[in-house]
C-alpha cells in the first residue's frame, strides 16, 4: 500500500480528480503512470497470496472445493473492496484532487465545519496513518522476499542465496533514494504493463489446460467453502486478504494521476490480468496439487521461470519503490497538518513537486525492514504480519466514508446506512480474521501501529498545550504597540518575528525589546497557517494582513498540506505593508521554547517528557520555512506544560 507514492509525477499533470483537461493521449499516459505506481502492490500480490493460503499457517486441502472456494472468494474480494468501494465510490472523495487517509479527514472536517464527529474522526485518521506506516515496513520486505525465493524454484541449490540477494537489494533501494527517482521513474509503467501482460498470459495458457476452473467465479463455491468448514474457511480470509493489498494505494495516489486514469487503469487491465492469473494459479492446483509449495513460478514452463523471477523483481523493487515515497508523502502532510515534529524535507526534482526525499522516515524504514527480513527469513512468515495494517487501514476508510456520504454527500440515510454496514461487514471479517495471526506476526504492525499513534497524538496534543500556556502570557498586540512603539529605540530595517499563533505578542519579539532594547522600522507578526485543502491558490497566499499602526504588521501566510512553506518567496509577493522586502535588509526572530514537564493537567507527565524530546529534536524552523541562515536570530523561553 502506497500512500502519495507517485514521486515521480508533477502534481499538475492532474488537475482534476476525474481526468479532465486530459486528451485520449493524456488519460492513456496517466493510465500507464498509474499502472507503474499505484498498482505495483496489488499487482504483486500473486506471487505469494494463493501459497500461503494452501500452505501457510492454516493450510487448506489442495482439492476442487478448496481452490474452487478460495478463487471465488478472491474474485468477489477484488469486485467488492477493490472495484466498488474504492474505484466506484472512494474515488469521487477527493480534497481538491487529493486523497488519503488525512486528505480524506481534511475534506470532511472543512465540509462539515467540524462539530461532535470531530474529535473521533481525528483519531480515525491518526490510526489509519499510523497503520500505515506498519504497511510500509511489511510491503518492500515480503514482495522482495518473494520474488527472489523463485531461484529456489529454477534452482534449489541457490536457496542459501535468496535472503543475501534480498537484503542487498533492499539496502540499494534505499540508498537510491537521496538521489531521487525521476529517472528510474519513467520505467515503472512499461515495466509493470510488461508484468502485468507477462502474468496474465501466464494464467491463460494454465487455464486453457483446466478451463473448468472459470466455475469459480460462481460466488456459489465461496458460499460452499464456508458451509464444509466456516471456521477454517474464516481463518483463510486472513490469506485471502493478501489479495486486496495494495487497494488503498488507488485512493493515496489520485492527486498524482486522477480518478479516470487509475479507474481505467484497473479495469482495462489490472483486474482482467490478476484475475486471469489466480484462475491460472487455481487450474495448475488443479493438475498438480504438490505446486502449491508456489503455484507463481511454477505456472510457467522451465525455461521462463528465470526470466519471470527477474520480471518479478523488478515489480517488487517497483512496488517497495511507490510505498517508500508514499510514506515520504505522508511524514509531509503529517507535519504539515501538525501531527509530527518538523523533519527535514528535501526535493530531488526541480519540475516534480511531489519528488521529496525524507532522511530520516528513509533510514528509520530501512532498519525496521533489515530487521523484518532478518527476523522472518521467509515470505510465508512475513505473511502472517501481513494483512492487519492494511485490513484496519481499509475498516477505518470505510467508516470515514460513512461519515462523509451523509453529513458531506447527503445521501438518504438508508442508503448510505446499507452500504456502509454492506462494506463495514466485509472490512470487519477481514479484519478480524487476521488479528488471528498476531502470534504468529501479526503483533509486529499492531506494535508499529501503537508506537506511531503514541507519538502523532503525543504531538499534535502538546502543540495544542504549548500554543495555549504561551497565549496564558502573551500581551495584547494593541496595548504592546502604544507602549513600546513610542519608548523604545527604532533602528533601521525589517525585523519579521515568527509566531505560531495569531493573535498576541510573540515572546521572540518581548526578549528582543527587553534585552536589546530597540525595534526596528517595520515590525512584522509572521504566522504560517497549513489549511486543510493540498493547495492554497497564490492569490490568496498573503490576503491576510493586518497593518497595526507605528510600523507593525501582522501577516499570516497560508499554504496547503501538500505544500512546502517558503517565507522569504511569499514575502517577495508581499505588497501591502511598505516598501518591497530586501533580504538584506530583514532579520527573522524565531523563539525556541524550552519545555518544563509539570503536573498541571493536560497530558501524563511521561508524554509530557517525550513531547519535550521530540521538540528538541524537530527540524530547524529556519530551514523548514526556508529562512536565509546569516539573517536569523533565535531566542529561547521556557514554556511549562
Amino acid at each position: 500500500m502506497s500512500d502519495g507514492g507517485a514521486a515521480a509525477i508533477d502534481p499538475g499533470t492532474a488537475q482534476q480528480a476525474d481526468g479532465g483537461g486530459h486528451g485520449k493521449s493524456g488519460l492513456t499516459a496517466l493510465a500507464l503512470g498509474a499502472v507503474g505506481v499505484v498498482y505495483g502492490d496489488i499487482g504483486t500480490s500473486p506471487l505469494y497470496s494463493m501459497k500461503e493460503i494452501f500452505v501457510g499457517h492454516h493450510p487448506l486441502a489442495v482439492d476442487p472445493l478448496h481452490i474452487y472456494g478460495v478463487l471465488s472468494l478472491i474474485f468477489w474480494s477484488l469486485v467488492v473492496i477493490v472495484t466498488l468501494k474504492y474505484v466506484l465510490l472512494i474515488l469521487r472523495a477527493d480534497n481538491k484532487g487529493e486523497g488519503g487517509s488525512l486528505a480524506l479527514l481534511a475534506l470532511i472536517q472543512r465540509r462539515t465545519g467540524g462539530g461532535r464527529w470531530t474529535g473521533g474522526l481525528v483519531m480515525l485518521g491518526v490510526l489509519a496513518t499510523a497503520l500505515f506506516f506498519g504497511d510500509c515496513m511489511i510491503t518492500p520486505a515480503i514482495s522482495v522476499l518473494s520474488a527472489i525465493e523463485g531461484l529456489a524454484v529454477v534452482e534449489p541449490n541457490f536457496t542459501p542465496f535468496v535472503l543475501p540477494i534480498s537484503v542487498g537489494i533492499l539496502i540499494g533501494l534505499f540508498m537510491l533514494q537521496a538521489r531521487g527517482t525521476a529517472l528510474i521513474g519513467r520505467f515503472f509503467g512499461p515495466v509493470m504493463l510488461i508484468y502485468f501482460l507477462a502474468i496474465g498470459i501466464l494464467g491463460v495458457i494454465s487455464i486453457v489446460a483446466n478451463p473448468e476452473v472459470l466455475f469459480a467465479l460462481n460466488p456459489v463455491w465461496a458460499v460452499r467453502f464456508f458451509a464444509h468448514d466456516h471456521v477454517l474457511a474464516f481463518l483463510a480470509l486472513g490469506s485471502v486478504v493478501l489479495a486486496v493489498t495494495g487497494a488503498e494505494a488507488l485512493y493515496a495516489d489520485m492527486g498524482h494521476f486522477g480518478r479516470r486514469p487509475i479507474s481505467a487503469a484497473w479495469l482495462c487491465l489490472v483486474f482482467p490480468m490478476l484475475m486471469l492469473n489466480y484462475l491460472g494459479q487455481g487450474a495448475l492446483l488443479l493438475r498438480q496439487p504438490g505446486a502449491a509449495e508456489n503455484p507463481f513460478f511454477l505456472m510457467a514452463p522451465d525455461e521462463w521461470r528465470l526470466p519471470l523471477v527477474i520480471l518479478a523483481t523488478l515489480a517488487t523493487v517497483i512496488a517497495s519503490q511507490a510505498v517508500i515515497t508514499g510514506a515520504f508523502s505522508v511524514v509531509q502532510q503529517a507535519v504539515q497538518l501538525g501531527l509530527m515534529p518538523r523533519v527535514r524535507i528535501e526535493h530531488t526534482s526541480a519540475s516534480a513537486a511531489g519528488q521529496i526525499y525524507v532522511p530520516s522516515a528513509n533510514w528509520a524504514l530501512m532498519v525496521m525492514v533489515m530487521l523484518l527480513v532478518l527476523m522472518f527469513g521467509q515470505s510465508s512468515n512475513l505473511a502472517a504480519a501481513y494483512g492487519i495494517a492494511v485490513t484496519g487501514t481499509m475498516f477505518i476508510s470505510t467508516c470515514m466514508i460513512g461519515v462523509l456520504i451523509v453529513r458531506v454527500w447527503n445521501w438518504p440515510l438508508p442508503l448510505a446506512g446499507l452500504l456502509t454496514a454492506i462494506f463495514l461487514l466485509v472490512d470487519g471479517v477481514y479484519f478480524a480474521s487476521n488479528l488471528t495471526k498476531v502470534p504468529d506476526g501479526g503483533w509486529f504492525p499492531l506494535l508499529v501501529g501503537i508506537f506511531a499513534f503514541t507519538m502523532l497524538t503525543t504531538w499534535a496534543r502538546g502543540r495544542q498545550l504549548m500554543i495555549a500556556r504561551m497565549r496564558e502570557a502573551a500581551m495584547p498586540v494593541k496595548v504592546f504597540v502604544k507602549s513600546a512603539a513610542n519608548s523604545a529605540t527604532r533602528v533601521p530595517g525589517t525585523a519579521v518575528f515568527m509566531t505560531s499563533s495569531a493573535d498576541g505578542v510573540p515572546h521572540a519579539l518581548l526578549h528582543n525589546l527587553k534585552h536589546n532594547k530597540v525595534l526596528h522600522e517595520r515590525v512584522l507578526l509572521l504566522t504560517v497557517k497549513i489549511e486543510d485543502v493540498p493547495y492554497v491558490d497564490m492569490t490568496k497566499r498573503t490576503s491576510s494582513m493586518e497593518d497595526l499602526g507605528q510600523g507593525f504588521y501582522r501577516l499570516i501566510l497560508r499554504y496547503g498540506f501538500m505544500e512546502d512553506p517558503d517565507v522569504p518567496a511569499a514575502l517577495n509577493l508581499t505588497k501591502q505593508c511598505g516598501p518591497d522586502f530586501r533580504m538584506m535588509d530583514t532579520s527573522f526572530f524565531l523563539s525556541r521554547q524550552t519545555l518544563l514537564a509539570s503536573e498541571r493537567p493536560g497530558m501524563a507527565l511521561w508524554r509530557e517528557k517525550l513531547f519535550s524530546w521530540m521538540l528538541r529534536n524537530a527540524e530547524s524552523a529556519m530551514e523548514f520555512f526556508r529562512l536565509p541562515t546569516n539573517r536569523v536570530v533565535e531566542l529561547g523561553s521556557q514554556v511549562e506544560i
